[in-house]
């Protein structure tokens, strides 16, 4: 039994890949594109995967290339959220050769699709921008700059691992802002926007006083730029009142929005820190400022003790991202598109949300969009893997959209919102048992060490090393679930608690 993620989660993902065009297809399941793996699979014969496997450089054993093709051909041709989907859509885009539009509107600027570069070290110069925006991304969000004479350290990054080999989990950097000088930075923008007017083109910028935020704003509206974000949310600014120090103050960041709204007529995009308890009275600011959307969140602040990152021995907190965030971001999220004083004022309705943190897949993307969302922000994800990317992101999205039926993007847009509710508002009277597929276990054990040591001592484990429910003690709270490494625990139907 092969394990797809696994299996091509170690392949290296390598330039020019030897392997040829079968790693296309390995490349599509790591970024949980399985459409794309079935069709690129389906393209290839025996003797061209033989090839492949010959040819595949990995430094331990080579990728298992044709059990990989085997188990992605006998993957269920849909996956969309509603098993019955296909069934349910309209058959002209279920089943259609044509792949439905990712373009959407965000704070009126019509994007190709969803998917920008986040401002960072990914666009740092024209160069870099240019072959992002032909590799087939919307737009970028440029990296900020200032006009303050930006120094950074050496090294500036750390990565957290799940495992030796294994990719990024997190990722700790120090970089601050653009260390071009500002005229320069405005003159790629002008030539990145003369050359592809489709594209989406925002200048992030971080002044110090009044005066620097409304220059760097209407030199960035003079370049031609199609928006401005306004960086409040840097963790590792080495000057004081500029980033997360600005954005953790709602005052500020009403005053600095305000100043630079009325400076310009370009849309105005505030960007959230999530260095902060809530960051709900920070974004009615930016509403009571006039600012046309906002972008979250920024890294947070963070240590980690790796000796190899220390710069001249030292060491210092910073900015921390990848998948690790992600479910941290969608909190921040979710409290500016759900929270009722939000809601009330109607933030939600007249600003747009450009969602970040921990984005590598189109469903990573998809859960931002779903929460209220109008495009996301990429980083990380391709410091690690590079602009590439783009070609899963987008057409898994597109494959999922055509499962169910559905022809807008904006249709997905905040239609997971109603299913939030308060931690007092969920159903306690009922229960979900555990279900164990007997087929798909192998007898590890893992269910058993967890629920005795971290659970509820519910799940028995005998001589056949098959684990058994104890009904009477299971209390359906999924941790064996979580740890089963085959999925062979899955849930069973919702029913009334039972007595004790």
């Amino acid at each position: 039994m092969i394990h797809l993620g696994q299996e091509a989660g170690r392949c290296l993902l390598c330039k020019d890949a030897p392997c040829g065009k079968a790693a296309r297809a390995i490349r599509a399941i790591r970024f949980d594109n399985l459409w794309t793996a079935r069709e690129e699979f389906a393209a290839l014969n025996d003797a061209e995967i033989e090839a492949a496997e010959k040819a595949c450089i990995h430094y331990d054993k080579p990728i298992r290339i044709g059990e990989l093709k085997t188990a992605v051909l006998a993957e269920k041709e849909c996956s969309a959220d509603d098993s019955n989907a296909c069934e349910k859509a309209n058959k002209n885009a279920c089943g259609s050769d044509a792949l439905p539009s990712l373009e959407i509107n965000f704070c009126d600027l019509v994007c190709e699709n969803p998917f920008f570069l986040a401002s960072s070290a990914i666009c740092t110069n024209y160069e870099m921008v240019a072959r992002a925006l032909e590799a087939g991304w919307a737009g970028v969000f440029y990296k900020t700059i200032c006009m303050q004479d930006i120094r950074e350290v050496s090294p500036r990054f750390d990565a957290v691992y799940q495992g030796a080999g294994s990719d990024f989990y997190g990722f700790r950097n120090m970089e601050q802002l653009s260390e071009n000088p500002h005229e320069v930075d405005f003159d790629i923008l002008h030539r990145l926007k003369q050359n592809y007017p489709s594209k989406i083109i925002v200048a992030s910028i971080m002044g110090q006083t009044e005066e620097e935020w409304i220059e760097l704003a209407k030199m960035a509206e003079n370049a031609g730029c199609d928006a401005i974000e306004l960086n409040f949310s840097c963790p590792q600014m080495k000057l004081a009142g500029m980033g997360s120090d600005v954005g953790q103050n709602p005052e500020l960041v009403l005053f600095y929005t305000a100043y630079v709204r009325q400076a310009v007529k370009i849309p105005v995009i505030a960007k959230m820190t999530p260095n902060i308890t809530h960051m709900a009275p920070v974004a009615l600011a930016c509403f009571y400022a006039n600012a046309n959307g906002i972008s979250a969140i920024n890294t947070i602040k963070s240590v980690t003790m790796s000796d190899d990152s220390s710069v001249s021995g030292k060491k210092t907190t910073s900015g921390y991202s990848g998948r690790a965030v992600k479910p941290i971001a969608l909190r921040f999220i979710l409290e500016m598109t759900g929270h009722p004083l939000i809601k009330q004022a109607g933030v939600d309705k007249h600003m747009d949300i450009s969602g970040i943190g921990g984005i590598e897949t189109w469903r990573d993307a998809l859960e931002f969009i779903q929460l209220g969302c109008r495009n996301v922000q990429v980083c990380t994800a391709v410091m690690e893997y590079g602009y590439r990317i783009i070609d899963d992101l987008k057409s898994g999205l597109q494959h999922y959209m055509q499962e169910r039926g559905i022809t807008e993007l904006k249709k997905l847009v905040g239609e997971q919102l109603p299913n939030f509710v308060k931690a007092s508002d969920l159903d306690r009277e009922t229960m979900v048992f555990p279900k164990i597929d007997r087929e798909k276990c192998v007898g590890c054990g893992r269910c058993y060490v967890s629920c005795w040591d971290g659970g509820h001592q519910a799940i028995e484990f005998g001589e056949d090393r098959k684990p058994r429910i104890i009904g009477t003690k299971c209390v359906g709270c999924h941790l064996c679930r979580l740890v089963c490494p085959t999925g062979a625990i899955s849930l069973a139907k919702r029913m009334p608690k039972p007595n004790r």
